[in-house]
């Protein structure tokens, strides 16, 4: 009795549906505080800002509160990133759970992979390609990122099938249908366009060379007039169309935002980013882009590509090489778009991607070096850039498996001396040997990457800590420069909504006095804090302690201010120093042997140590620097820095001070962060404070 086959769609749509939940629970397992692509954040804030209405953010205050990979442009900041990717993400920002939409969009690539691959070959085959993209080791960890790369990567194969579709409906005499997919594939590559327009043309182009092979040869057949009256090029030209449409919005965005229709907001950003050879730069990197590098480079990248992150690689690339063989088989039948020429689509395309990202240096970014290719984000995610190349392995790579084993069991089939049970036995052999083999691959490609995310995830899990478990009410949280004058790099999930105006909690740079009481002033009916560390916060995961203070601005005529240290040996200096002066004094021999106090006072004019005194002027930084001489003659420095803003009648002081503890220097960041109770200290350290505001009776610790 023949058991009824399974019905294929239903088959591809479970593993759409799978895929969907693959990397859904990928990116919250891997990635709970976003990754180390700190791009993620700039499309995320991107998003919260489309909800509100607004291309870019304004603010008396841009130094405060510019964000990773925006520009700054007078009063306003805006990401150098188009909108589309933005507007992807959106919905699922909107609701509150926006990893649903990377899930949404990981179901609709493998989708879309098997109803190419029904297009270009048959149904099963479809099922297979969808099984082979879902199981490539970049699909889930690309797919499970806030990045541009998967979702263009959706739209260009939306594209892709609604142009075969198209053309085919004609030719089964629909053509309203055939219609409607050639507007629906104009406008998803006029999409495509707007979120990375390099990745979308050289996606398109053996498309466009299909389009424009098809119109030459009626041309030659049929005159120019029959032929653009015929319904093939009235197709064609909607598609080109609606694709053109997203060139115009293109290059309006850039005249909004950057009030130059050819200036990409990326070009505001880095004017020498983006495509070509010569002298690149962002930022604080740059190099020489030549011809050789760039070939070595992608040459690289592709070894990497094919023996790393295909299907039990290089088993995958291997079976997508023997699948191109398949390009050869059949005649062309009379048809607007055979099964032969849509595979030849789906190879150019793979040519179009690989030839085409020589051009650009990001490929050689992304590898970190030549010398050891897994140091970069390559290493770490998989290729970003042909992130496209996804489709033509997933197709070629199921075809290839599919002719493999129908070429093989020809050939057992051919030999006399087997009979089907022995025939049955070889295949259970070779299967059982092949998929520990396989699944043996598969998780030398996930091992590496997946101990490295999970070991940055807890890193950033435990330093974002003490802010997770605290519930804010109108919140301001100064946070500090980790990797200079940005929010959210490193610190992604510190990122404010689309709006400076409203929120439960705002975050700011936490800057100098000036810029910090500007802050202050600004959102003066907002709860003060202070997110800090313990350690030296770096590109690979140290670990920190981190803290939460909530601070108080206090503001009288006069503060003192009582710092009290614990002895770890001679004492040396005492010195107090604000605006580039030094006020240096002896120390006070009264002092218990075991600690030693300080006792300064600032006013509206002065801030002033013993006899001495240094005069200020409007903010300032006040530093206050104990330092100790130990047996062999290294130093220990306490360090305090007082924020204070001198007005002439009356000073502010923000409160608590910071606290650092430095060896062998007298000023060491955030590595010497003094936090009580955390962290292993010289034996005999401790630091105990008091500010005390003339007419107020209360002190503060």
């Amino acid at each position: 009795m023949n058991r009824p086959r399974p019905d294929s769609r239903l088959v591809l749509a479970s593993l759409a549906l799978l895929a969907g939940v693959v990397v859904f629970l990928t990116a919250r397992a891997l990635f709970p505080e976003l990754s180390t692509n700190h791009d993620e954040g700039v499309y995320l804030q991107q998003s919260a800002m489309l909800l509100e209405g607004k291309l870019w953010l304004t603010t008396d205050l841009p130094g405060a509160f510019r964000p990773w990979f925006f520009v700054e442009d007078g009063t306003r900041l805006y990401p150098k990133y188009a909108p589309m990717t933005a507007l992807v993400f959106a919905p699922g920002v909107a609701l509150g759970v926006p990893r649903l939409v990377l899930a949404v969009v990981a179901a609709g690539n493998v989708a879309l992979v098997g109803l190419l691959a029904r297009e270009a070959f048959e149904e099963w085959t479809g099922v297979l390609a969808a099984a082979f993209a879902l199981a490539t080791p970049f699909f889930a960890l690309i797919s499970a990122t806030f990045l541009p790369y998967a979702p263009t990567t959706l739209l260009n194969l939306t594209f892709a099938l609604c142009y075969l579709r198209s053309l085919r409906r004609l030719d089964a005499g629909h053509p309203r249908a055939s219609l409607a997919y050639a507007l629906a594939g104009g406008v998803a590559v006029a999409f495509a366009f707007i979120a990375r327009p390099f990745t979308a043309v050289l996606f398109a182009l053996p498309f466009v060379g299909h389009a424009l092979w098809t119109l030459g040869g009626r041309l030659r057949a049929a005159g120019v007039f029959a032929t653009f009256r015929a319904p093939v090029a009235a197709r064609l030209l909607v598609v080109a169309a609606a694709g053109a449409t997203g060139v115009a919005l293109t290059l309006g965005y850039n005249a909004v935002v950057t009030g130059d229709a050819l200036l990409f907001p990326y070009e505001a950003f880095a004017p020498l980013d983006g495509l070509g050879f010569g002298y690149r730069r962002m930022l604080h990197y740059d190099r020489v882009f030549t011809p050789a590098l760039a070939l070595n480079a992608n040459l690289t990248l592709l070894w990497e590509l094919a023996t790393r992150w295909t299907v039990a690689a290089p088993l995958g690339t291997l079976l997508a090489l023997v699948g191109l063989s398949t390009l050869r088989d059949g005649r062309e039948p009379d048809a607007l778009v055979a099964d032969r020429t849509v595979r030849v689509l789906l190879a150019g395309v793979a040519l179009t991607v690989a030839v085409g990202n020589v051009y650009f240096w990001g490929s050689l970014n992304v590898l970190g070096g030549l010398s050891d290719p897994t140091d970069g984000f390559m290493g770490s995610y998989g290729p970003f850039y042909h992130f496209d190349l996804l489709l033509p392995l997933s197709v070629f790579g199921a075809a290839g498996l599919r002719l493999a084993v129908t070429r093989g069991r020809s050939w057992l089939s051919a030999r006399p001396r087997l009979d089907a049970r022995q025939v049955r036995v070889v295949a259970i052999v070779l299967v059982l040997v092949a998929v520990p083999v396989a699944v043996g691959a598969q998780v030398a490609a996930l091992d590496g990457p997946v101990e490295r995310h999970t070991e940055s995830s807890g890193h950033y899990e435990r330093a974002l800590e003490p802010i997770r478990d605290h519930e804010f009410d109108r919140g301001v949280v100064f946070v500090p420069q980790a990797f200079g004058p940005w929010l959210n790099h490193p610190f992604q999930s510190l990122r404010n909504g689309g709006s400076l105006a409203s929120g439960e909690v705002l975050y700011a740079q936490d800057r100098d006095p000036a810029g910090d009481f500007a802050v202050v002033d600004a959102y003066s009916n907002r709860t003060l804090y202070r997110f800090t560390y313990r350690g030296e916060w770096g590109p690979g995961p140290r670990p920190v302690t981190p803290a939460l203070q909530e601070l108080t601005v206090r503001e009288g005529t006069s503060h003192t201010v009582r710092t009290r240290v614990g002895a770890v040996g001679r004492l040396s200096s005492v010195r107090v120093e604000a605006g580039g002066a030094v006020v240096a004094r002896s120390p006070d021999t009264a002092n218990d042997a075991n600690t030693h106090t300080v006792r300064w006072t600032v006013n509206g004019t002065h801030v002033s140590y013993g006899d001495a005194a240094i005069p200020l002027d409007g903010p300032e930084e006040v530093s206050v620097l104990v330092t100790y001489v130990q047996e062999g003659g290294a130093t220990l420095t306490y360090r305090q820095d007082v924020s204070v803003d001198a007005t002439g009648e009356s000073v502010r002081v923000v409160w608590p001070a910071e606290t650092r503890v430095c060896r062998l220097t007298t000023d060491c960041g955030t590595e010497g962060t003094y936090l009580d109770g955390a962290g292993e200290y010289v034996g005999g350290v401790s630091v105990e404070t008091r500010l005390s505001t003339e007419g107020d009776e209360t002190e503060d610790g």
